[in-house]
Order: C-alpha cells, then structure tokens, then sequence
C-alpha cells in the first residue's frame, strides 16, 4: 500500500536534503507544525485575553482550563490541577492538534505513525517516574516495586518493573492503532463516495480526536497519581 505524504514534505525536504543530504520524515514534519501552530496561535491569543470583557472565545478556553483542572484534582488529589496543568495541558493540545490533522487531505496527523505515539508514551513515562520520585523520595518510591511483604520482594520488583514499562506499549499503540485506523478508514470511504461521507465522517473524526486526547491524558493522569501518592504499608 502507497504510503501517503502531506503537502508540505516534498518541499521541506527538497531544502532540506539540499542542505544537510537527508530527508526529515513526514511525521516529524507535521509535529514540527503542530509546535509551530501552538507556539504561533496561543501567544497571540493571550494578547487579547481580558478579566473586564472576556469574549466568548476566552469563555471557552476558560471552561477547557477548569475542565482539565477539575480531572486533576479528581483524579490525583487537591492542589494536582495548579501543579500539572502545564504538562497534561500541553500534552492535550499537542495531541488534539495532531489528531485533527487527519481531516485534512492535504495533512497526515503525526499520532498515525508510532514514533510519535511513542515518544509521546515514554515522555509520560519518565515524567511520572520522576515526580513519584520527587515526591517519595528514590528509597520509598523503589519500595513500592516490591510489594506490601518483604519476602515476596524478588518476585513482585521485576512484576512491577515490567507493568510498569508495559504502560508505554499500552499508551503509544492505543493511540497509534486508534489514529491510524480512524485516518485510514476515512480515506477509503471518501474515495469510494465522496460526496456523501465527508461531513459524517468529519464529525466522527472530531469525536475521536477528542476521546484519544482525553484518554491519553486521562490515563498519564493516573499514572501520575499512583507515583506521587505516599502510601504506608
């Protein structure tokens, strides 16, 4: 099967590959473009925020911010939405941004190829592996690898160990595996009747963009709550 490109990935690569002898893959591309559309829009936006007169755009960016919030302190604890707001928030755009993508012909979401699903997963694992340890210490959060009985220790570490490394699988082929599928799938009912399906599917496609953001960082959000949770055995 023919291995769909964006609009932007011959061009780039033609000064690309010019300069430095190699092409930049299309989906590193496209992630470079959410960056650039995140790093472009959200500081403009900003600059016309208001506490006298909000519009009802910053009404609705306000909701989303409270929302997010809201499913931290819910999930991790009281104060959890002020301390990871930055970082889950971040995550939600990229991701929402990326998956949209996929509506467009002329653009390939990048959480359709591994990589990025991946890189996405790993930075989520390092990142609750990290507060856990800020939070607990190395010594205590180590301990929690090892179970409640001492003497099981040998047998539920490595357990442990690998349940936890499975999480990077499991995040980044959920979210490949559902973008992959949702982006492949439009295509060919588009081709096939073209005139008929674009909206209906379009619609699906926001849904699903949606609920595999809010997946993603609902789980990260987990994670991030059984790390940073002191428990006395």
């Amino acid at each position: 099967m023919k291995h769909e490109t964006s609009i932007l990935y011959h061009p780039v690569n033609a000064l690309w590959n010019h300069a430095f002898g190699f092409d930049i893959p299309d989906h590193v591309i496209m992630a470079l473009l959410v960056l650039l559309i995140c790093s472009t829009v959200f500081p403009l936006l900003t600059r016309r925020l208001s506490k006298d007169n909000p519009s009802t755009a910053q009404h609705f960016l306000e909701m989303i911010v409270a929302g997010l919030k809201d499913l931290l302190d819910d999930i991790i604890g009281h104060g959890a939405g002020e301390r990871y707001l930055y970082f889950i928030g971040a995550f939600a755009v990229f991701i929402f941004l990326s998956n949209i993508f996929g509506l467009f012909f002329f653009l390939q979401p990048p959480t359709s190829n591994p990589n990025t699903t991946f890189a996405l997963s790993l930075t989520a694992f390092l990142y609750y592996n990290v507060q856990g340890i800020r939070a607990q210490g190395v010594g205590h959060y180590v301990k929690h690898f090892m179970g409640p009985i001492w003497w099981l220790a040998p047998l539920m570490f490595p357990i442990e160990v690998i349940g936890h490394l499975a999480r990077i699988l499991s995040l980044g082929m959920r979210l490949f595996g559902n973008i992959f599928g949702e982006h492949m799938a439009t295509g060919i009912f588009m081709g096939m009747v073209p005139f008929l399906v674009p909206w209906p599917m379009m619609g699906l496609g926001i849904f699903g963009a949606l609920l595999q953001t809010f997946v993603f960082i609902m789980m990260t959000s987990v994670y991030i709550g059984g790390a940073v949770t002191i428990e006395e055995h």
